[in-house]
């Protein structure tokens, strides 16, 4: 998946909506990439999308990205 300005979303981005609230890329479905507390086994159900966990609404699952989504920051996940 990538962010509507054309940046690819990476585990661990911080990303803004267009409310002000702040998430966290915990899963990338389409990477196969899982922090360590959301494990694959937990959510490569769902097959393709991201899993991004906003304090202000709890774990999200995007399989586009929403218009106004945008990178605050990169991870520094090694």
């Amino acid at each position: 998946m990538r962010y509507p300005g054309g940046q690819e979303v990476r585990l661990g981005d911080r990303v803004k909506l267009s409310d002000g609230a702040e998430g966290v890329v915990v899963c990338s479905i389409d990477t196969d990439e899982y922090l360590p507390e959301y494990p694959k086994s937990d959510w490569d159900y769902l097959k393709h999308g991201v899993m991004l966990k906003f304090s202000k609404y709890g774990l999200i699952h995007y399989t586009q990205p929403e218009a106004e989504m945008t990178l605050v920051e990169r991870a520094s996940i090694t």
